[in-house]
């Protein structure tokens, strides 16, 4: 779970601009009459209908500026390198730039264009300072960039419709948000085969961390800081139990299982994951050592709850044997499944034509897993396997819902996060069995991994059905569709 650092001071004051709902969504001026969503990204690149004056060097910088900035917001919300770069190269080819080379790292985003044997080639560079988890936002941009592959928007237009969705509140209150971490939570506890109470628990919890997180935020406290005290927090309510209320004690681990549940969903692991299978090792290298620092904070922060209740000798929350994820009862874990998808994609401000969407996707995932787990297969491939699933049926469900992709897939992915096992391994080390917990924590390295990767093969299995089905999936400067 992280804070939008943008969301703070980025328009918010602002009481008399509509919002990105009343803009985007209620109007939708941006819908095509093929309904295509960037499912199908980026398909093609039309012959530029207005192209530009390339001896402008003003026109020109302005069109690379709008480029970088169309890259900058798909990029902090998580999308890979390759999709970041084939929108960039899409809007610059859209306006008549199509012989460009495009760098994209970690935190940057590079373009150089070359004009002719006349002219000196053309140059710009964003640095992306912030990682934001709205949806709403990168949807609003996936519209715009749909427009522009149909009608060819003229250049200030573009960016004046750019300025507005980065600036733009929120499509509903902050509350909303909050209460869709602690619901996520919730959820969670309840798939792993808890009841009301630690649902209850889970969901006060939640909201507490959020809420202290955020204050932390504006204090301008490190993320890995933030994630040390969430999961102190986290950790705190389960402690209290299983010391004060001996019957409760095996099941309070549950609270915590969940808390790291929503503390690992803010990371951007797909992402990560997607970089390496693709060929972009310096940025895959520098997302995955942000998400593994990340963890670091989560476990270092509820291990240490754990080793101050020891030495103050109040009853560590163990783990029952049987607890985990299983068959049992698959409808209510199905429906829990559901809720936590949606419930973190309404975290996360997505628009509610997404909601549907992800509900399907955190069902079909979590029943999958279940369902695979139960007749033998490891975690592991369980992930994997619900992971490929959530992918390619995440292409398909974008296009109906309007929607990017990658916001069915991470809402998707979340209810199976290995929050679990990494409870496990810290409490394995508490109890000195090293092994055991180290076998743990790489286990639920390997589930994340398994989940990313499974996305990725999901997509592509979505693409090669779409190629087959007449949907040209390469990006071309030249192709052309009526459709």
């Amino acid at each position: 779970m992280s804070v939008d650092p943008v969301a703070e001071g980025d328009g918010a004051t602002t009481t008399e601009r509509p919002s990105l709902r009343d803009r985007f969504r209620l109007r939708r001026p941006f819908l095509l009459p093929s309904q295509r969503a960037t499912a199908d990204n980026i398909v093609a690149a039309p012959a530029p209908l207005r192209p530009i004056d390339l001896s402008d060097d003003a026109e020109v910088a302005q069109v690379l500026d709008l480029a970088v900035r169309v890259g900058e917001v798909v990029l902090s919300a998580g999308t890979g390198v390759g999709d970041t770069s084939a929108q960039v190269r899409f809007i610059a080819s859209t306006y008549g730039l199509d012989k460009c080379d495009i760098d994209v790292t970690f935190d940057a985003i590079r373009i150089w264009a070359d004009r002719g044997a006349r002219l000196p080639p053309a140059s710009d560079m964003r640095v992306v300072k912030y990682r934001s988890l709205d949806f709403t936002r990168l949807a609003a941009v996936d519209r715009l960039t749909r427009r522009i592959r149909s009608q060819v928007v003229p250049v200030d237009q573009a960016h004046a419709t750019l300025d507005e969705i980065v600036s733009l509140r929120h499509p509903y209150p902050r509350w909303v948000s909050t209460a869709g971490w602690s619901l996520l939570a919730a959820s969670i506890a309840v798939l792993l085969g808890g009841g009301v109470m630690l649902a209850v628990i889970s969901f006060a919890t939640t909201a507490v961390i959020d809420v202290v997180n955020r204050a932390l935020h504006q204090l301008g406290l490190p993320l890995f800081f933030q994630n040390m005290i969430g999961g102190v927090i986290a950790a705190s309510p389960a402690i209290a139990l299983a010391g004060f209320l001996p019957d409760w004690r095996a099941d309070a681990a549950l609270v915590v299982a969940a808390g790291i549940t929503v503390l690992l969903s803010g990371l951007q692991l797909v992402g990560s994951v997607q970089d390496a299978i693709t060929g972009a090792p310096v940025t895959a290298a520098a997302r995955m050592l942000e998400v593994v620092m990340m963890t670091g904070g989560i476990v270092a922060g509820i291990g240490l709850a754990l080793r101050v209740s020891a030495m103050l000798g109040i009853s560590v929350p163990e783990i029952a044997a049987g607890a985990g994820r299983d068959t049992e009862f698959l409808a209510l874990k199905l429906c829990a499944g559901a809720v936590a998808a949606v419930a973190f994609a309404m975290a996360c401000y997505a628009e509610r034509r997404a909601l549907f969407a992800a509900a399907l996707s955190g069902a079909g995932g979590t029943v999958v897993f279940l369902i695979a787990q139960d007749i033998g297969f490891g975690p592991v491939v369980a992930s994997g396997m619900a992971a490929t699933l959530i992918g390619m049926a995440g292409g398909l469900m974008a296009r109906r819902a309007l929607t990017p992709p990658l916001v069915v897939a991470t809402a998707g992915i979340t209810p199976l996060l290995p929050g679990l096992k990494v409870y496990r391994g810290l409490y394995f080390m508490l109890e000195d069995e090293t092994l055991l917990g180290f076998s743990q924590i790489l286990g639920a390295f390997g589930v994340g991994c398994a989940l990313a990767a499974g996305v990725i093969l999901g997509e592509w299995f979505d693409r090669l059905l779409s190629r087959r089905g007449g949907t040209p999936r390469d990006f071309d400067p030249t192709y052309t569709s009526d459709r």
